[in-house]
């Protein structure tokens, strides 16, 4: 099992944004200091539930600043970005990082569907949008010559510079919510980010994503993999005494 830190700092202060985000720059080497496997940068705009916004950008800064943690995006929302500049960013910040990053991606929720409204699109759009753009995404950084042709995106890319550090690519996760989602992601062998909730139901989501897995042919060393770049997020309080 490992640990990792979620960056998720709130500050509705705009006058402290500068303050907050040097913080959270000294937050990261602190955080590596102690030992733990992975740093993950939320994306959220507009209000400063994540102040630094930008969470690619962040990452970069991040990556400058520590040597071995693992450095995640959780998540980045696939629907307020263009797929092919994402992998270029992507790729860049895999190199910076010299193959720490993992790329976990969302739907999206009514949430947060004012952010959506924000960069011109709105939440059934982003949702719609979502598994023809993470299937570009990874094209992108795979294929050399690439002739792209889907229901919202016609492109054609040469090659993406640079390549990525970790071949063929980054890791790759998404975001789960309900079973119908694990289901999905298990029946491709990709990683899930779940939400922690009783520990019972995180077992339930764990079984049953390993179950689909194995039921849609994936053999045992495959589902170990997958489980092994799978994450969950639990908030938790850091307190000297159980008092």
């Amino acid at each position: 099992m490992r640990f990792g830190h979620f960056f998720y700092p709130m500050n509705f202060d705009p006058t402290r944004d500068y303050q907050v985000i040097t913080d959270c720059l000294a937050e990261a080497e602190l955080v590596e200091h102690l030992g733990l496997d992975a740093i993950w940068i939320a994306e959220h705009h507009f209000t400063g539930e994540t102040v630094y916004g930008d969470a690619v950008v962040f990452a970069a800064a991040l990556a400058m600043k520590t040597q071995r943690i693992l450095l995640g995006l959780g998540v980045v929302e696939m629907a307020l970005h263009n797929p092919v500049q994402l992998a270029i960013q992507t790729a860049l910040l895999d190199n910076l990082s010299r193959g720490r990053l993992i790329v976990g991606t969302g739907r999206g929720s009514n949430y947060n569907a004012y952010e959506y409204l924000g960069f011109g699109t709105d939440i059934l759009e982003g949702q719609k949008r979502l598994p023809e753009a993470e299937d570009l995404l990874v094209k992108t950084w795979t294929t050399e010559a690439l002739e792209y042709h889907g229901t919202y995106w016609q492109v054609t890319v040469p090659a993406v510079r640079p390549r990525p550090y970790q071949q063929p690519h980054p890791p790759l996760a998404r975001a789960c919510l309900s079973e119908e989602s694990i289901r999905a992601m298990a029946r491709l062998g990709r990683p899930v980010l779940l939400r922690g909730r009783a520990v019972t139901q995180v077992g339930a989501s764990i079984r049953l994503y390993a179950e689909t897995m194995r039921a849609a042919g994936f053999d045992a060393v495959q589902v170990e993999q997958a489980l092994d770049q799978s994450w969950v997020w639990y908030e938790a309080h850091v307190v000297p005494t159980d008092d």
